[in-house]
């Protein structure tokens, strides 16, 4: 069954780090088996404001293992996920599809 990572993102600081976060963690979300589904703002709002100049990423991975294989590795937590620190706020979550 797919898992997914579904993150609303807002970033305020996209500095290098923030560059070098979104390509390392789509580089081994990769590896993983994760594919991205949504990945960006929306330019039709339809209703309420919460999502006005927030990102939604959603991130489909085969299972859930390969999802949690993904997020508790090793270079994720210690090098990757670093990066993002003082970039923005992050709502994250994952779900079974």
């Amino acid at each position: 069954m797919p898992a997914y990572i579904v993150a609303i993102c807002e970033v305020t600081n996209p500095n290098d780090n923030f560059k070098k976060y979104s390509a390392e963690s789509a580089r081994l979300s990769a590896q993983h088996g994760g594919k991205y589904t949504i990945r960006g703002k929306s330019d039709d709002i339809k209703v309420g404001d919460y999502l006005t100049g927030k990102a939604l990423v959603i991130t489909e991975f085969p299972t859930m293992d390969a999802l949690l294989g993904f997020y508790n590795d090793p270079e994720y937590q210690n090098e990757i996920m670093p990066l993002r620190e003082g970039t923005g706020h992050y709502e994250i979550a994952f779900y079974e599809g």
